[in-house]
C-alpha cells in the first residue's frame, strides 16, 4: 500500500492560465486511487432489509455493469468504509447517543467475541466485495465502552483528550486489529486500510445526546497509532494505518478553533522535529493526510486558496491528501444548509464543485462523501425510508458517478488550462492506466455553454457522452459521442470517455 501512494506522489503540481481548455499531456498530477463513501449508519438496519432492496442499493453503489442500453447500473464506489463498532447499541438509552448512530460491539467487556454483531455492516462489505470493491477501511468513532474514561462512546464534554484509559491503549489497538482479521476470516473481505481516530482535532460540543466520538491530542493520537503498529505484527494481517481524519483542513495548517496539542497536524505527526508525537517512522501508518472538507467549501475563492495551499505543504513533505469524509452543513448556505434532503441538481452540482477542488486545488489522491445511505438531512448519496424499509436514488449519487464509474486506480490527472473559469464551467482530465482519457466536465450557469477541447500533443479524440442533469433520465445517461468541440447543458456534469 505505501509503494502505491509513494507513486501517487511522483509528479510536480503546475497551473496555467489560458483561453480555452488545453489537457496538458505534458503536465501530469496526481496519481487517483479511489472514490467512496461509509456504511454509516444505515446499513446496520439496510442489511437486515428485504433482499431486492439491498441488491439495489449496492448495485447502485458499486455495480460497474450496464443495461442493454448502455446505462451504468450504478457509480462503481472502489472504496468502502466500515464503521467499527464502540457498543452503544448495547447500551441503549443510556449510551446518551441517539437512537439511528448508535453502534453494535462484536468484543465485550469480558473478552468474549461475538461475530454476530454488525451483521447488516459486514453484509454490505461482502456485497461490495462481490461487485468489485477492491479497498476496505475500517474506521473507529470510539473505542469501545468498557475501555473508555467516562464508559460511553461519545465524549459528555470531558475536554478535549482521548476518551480512552490510560491503560487501554493497547486493548484498544488488538481490539481493532483482531476484528479486522476475523472480518477476513469470516467474510472474506480484506480490510487493507484501518482509521483508528476519527475527528480529533473537532470543535463540535463532543456532547450527547449526540454520535459516537472522541477528541484526542497529536500525542495520544501518535501513541495510539504506535500500539496499532504493534498489534498489526501482532494478529498478522497485512493493513495500513490512515491518520487522522481531520474535521477541518485549517487544523492541518495550524490551530483553528482548538488548542496546540490538537492543532498543527501534519507538523505534528509526521515532521521528525515534533519527537513525542512522530509516526512517519512507523511500518504501517501510510504517507497520508486523511481530513475532511467541512466547513471550508464556501466562498469559492477561500475554498481554492485553503487547497492550494494544503497541496503545497504536503507535497514539500511527500505526503498526499485523502478526502475522506464530507457532506452539507449548516454553512452551506449557497444550498440551504444541510436540513432536507434534495434529490436535484442543486446539491449534486455543489458537491461536484467540491470535488473538483479538492483534487485540483488540493490534488485529493482519494475522494469520499460520508453517509452512502441517509435519511432526510442533506447527508446520503441515496435516501433511506425505515418505515417502508424502501431506498431512493438522488442526482447527488449520479453526480458523484461522473468521477467514480470512470476515473480508475491508477489513473493519472494532467493539468488542464482554465480549468476553473469564472463563467462557471469545471474541467479536470484523466488519464487510465489503460490508456483511455476522461474528461469531467461541470456547469454550474444557469446557460449552456460551448466547449472546445484541445490536447497539448496535437491528437483528437471521439468521445463517448456520460451526462447527470435534472432533464428526465440524465443519470449519468450515455447521451451519444462528440469530438472535441461541443455544447455543456446549463446545471449539468458530463463526462467524456474515449
Amino acid at each position: 500500500m505505501k509503494r502505491v501512494i509513494l507513486a501517487a506522489l511522483a509528479c510536480v503540481a503546475f497551473s496555467e492560465a489560458d483561453a480555452g481548455h488545453t489537457i496538458r499531456c505534458d503536465r501530469p498530477q496526481q496519481t487517483m486511487l479511489h472514490f467512496g463513501a461509509s456504511d454509516a449508519w444505515s446499513m446496520q438496519h439496510l442489511g437486515t432489509w428485504p433482499d431486492d432492496v439491498q441488491q439495489q442499493t449496492a448495485d447502485w453503489l458499486f455495480s460497474r455493469d450496464t443495461t442493454a442500453s448502455g446505462q451504468p447500473k450504478g457509480i462503481g464506489l472502489s472504496i468502502w468504509r466500515f464503521n467499527l463498532g464502540a457498543g452503544s447499541s448495547e447500551q441503549g438509552d443510556n449510551s446518551q447517543i441517539n437512537h439511528p448512530t448508535r453502534t453494535e460491539c462484536m468484543l465485550d467487556s469480558n473478552g468474549r467475541w461475538d461475530w454476530d454483531k454488525q451483521y447488516g455492516q459486514r453484509r454490505f462489505l461482502r456485497m461490495a466485495r462481490d461487485r468489485g470493491v477492491s479497498h476496505f477501511v475500517a474506521f473507529c468513532n470510539s473505542a469501545p465502552v468498557f475501555m473508555t474514561r467516562n464508559h460511553l462512546a461519545t465524549n459528555t464534554g470531558r475536554g478535549g483528550t482521548i476518551n480512552l484509559r490510560d491503560e487501554c491503549y493497547d486493548s484498544f489497538a488488538s481490539y481493532i486489529a483482531t476484528a479486522v482479521k476475523g472480518i477476513g476470516e469470516r467474510d472474506g473481505v480484506h480490510i487493507d486500510i484501518i482509521s483508528p481516530i476519527n475527528e480529533p482535532d473537532g470543535h463540535w460540543n463532543w456532547q450527547g445526546p449526540k454520535q459516537e466520538g472522541s477528541p484526542a491530542t497529536n500525542r495520544e493520537t501518535a501513541r495510539l497509532a504506535r500500539a496499532l503498529d504493534r498489534a498489526i505484527d501482532s494478529v498478522g494481517i497485512d493493513a495500513g494505518i490512515m491518520l487522522n481524519e481531520s474535521s477541518d483542513l485549517r487544523c492541518l495548517l495550524g490551530v483553528y478553533r482548538t488548542s496546540w496539542e490538537r492543532g498543527n497536524t501534519i507538523e505534528s505527526l509526521f515532521s521528525p522535529d515534533s519527537t513525542e508525537s512522530y509516526v512517519g517512522d512507523l511500518e504501517h501508518v501510510l504517507p497520508v493526510v486523511a481530513a475532511h472538507s467541512y466547513w471550508t467549501n464556501t466562498p469559492v475563492e477561500r475554498m481554492g486558496k485553503i487547497r492550494r495551499r494544503l497541496n503545497s505543504y504536503l507535497r514539500r513533505r511527500g505526503l498526499s491528501y485523502w478526502q475522506t469524509e464530507t457532506c452539507i452543513m449548516s454553512n452551506d448556505e449557497e444550498i440551504g444548509g444541510g436540513g432536507g434532503y434534495d434529490f436535484t441538481m442543486k446539491t449534486a452540482l455543489y458537491v461536484a464543485r467540491i470535488i473538483h477542488h479538492d483534487i485540483t486545488f488540493g490534488n485529493a489522491c482519494s475522494w469520499s462523501w460520508w453517509r452512502a445511505v441517509g435519511g432526510d438531512y442533506k447527508d446520503g448519496l441515496l435516501r433511506e425510508y425505515p418505515k417502508r424499509k424502501q431506498v431512493k436514488d438522488s442526482r447527488l449519487l449520479w453526480a458523484f458517478g461522473n468521477f467514480s464509474r470512470f476515473v480508475s486506480e491508477g489513473a493519472v490527472r494532467y493539468e488542464v488550462t482554465n480549468h476553473t473559469d469564472k463563467d462557471g464551467v469545471m474541467l479536470s482530465a484523466y488519464k487510465n492506466s489503460d490508456g483511455s482519457w476522461v474528461v469531467v466536465a461541470i456547469n454550474y450557469s444557469e446557460k449552456a455553454k460551448p466547449l472546445k477541447l484541445k490536447m497539448s500533443d496535437g491528437s483528437r479524440h471521439q468521445w463517448r457522452l456520460y451526462r447527470t442533469s435534472d432533464a428526465e433520465g440524465e443519470t449519468l445517461k450515455p447521451v451519444g459521442t462528440a469530438g472535441m468541440s461541443t455544447t455543456l447543458p446549463a446545471r449539468s456534469i458530463t463526462t467524456f470517455v474515449n
